[in-house]
């Protein structure tokens, strides 16, 4: 698999990314980044809305799958994968993200890759591998976002324990509540 188009819609942004593999094997190009922000549109509700952000995924993805593959130079016919994130994450936000790159998939008869929220953050240290070893070398990772956060101890890729977590609020979610007091 050389180049992959990865949809983000887990909760309330939708990102689009187009990843390709070196030739040498030397790392990987982020060919194309792009990000919509739906901060403004839950602002008003002092929190993420569920529907709205599945909502604006809808509206988001098609303008920035276009914008993704214009900065990335290439066709969707020239994409070897299609993937999204598979959870964890708001259901319904979830699911347009996965609708959209499995249809994707099945139209240019391509494979689809679900993608574990937490795996990625798990696994981000290793996007540009720039020695051409593939390997996911062991350490203690920890991740700090506004539903989790958690020490991980990595072993080898798809070979992770927890050591610790939150038992009730994450870390993020308590700044989110923080500041919405303070106004």
């Amino acid at each position: 698999m050389k180049t992959v188009l990865a949809l983000e819609t887990s909760c309330d942004e939708t990102a689009v990314a187009v990843l390709r593999r070196r030739d040498d094997r030397s790392g990987n190009e982020l060919l194309a980044s792009e990000v919509a922000s739906q901060v403004a549109a839950h602002e008003k509700f002092g929190g993420v809305v569920p529907e709205v952000a599945s909502r604006n995924h809808l509206m988001y993805a098609p303008p920035l799958l276009d914008r993704a593959m214009s900065s990335a130079k290439i066709d969707l016919s020239n994409v070897d994968a299609f993937a999204a994130t598979s959870g964890p994450g708001l259901a319904s936000s979830l699911m347009i993200g996965a609708s959209i790159a499995k249809g994707l998939a099945i139209g240019f008869g391509k494979p689809y890759l679900a993608i574990n929220h937490l795996e990625g953050h798990l696994l981000s240290p290793f996007f540009d591998d720039t020695d051409g070893d593939e390997q996911v070398r062991p350490n203690v990772s920890l991740i700090v976002s506004g539903g989790h956060t958690m020490l991980v101890r990595v072993h080898a890729l798809s070979d992770y324990n927890v050591v610790g977590r939150t038992v009730d609020d994450a870390a993020g979610e308590a700044f989110d509540k923080v500041a919405k007091m303070l106004g």
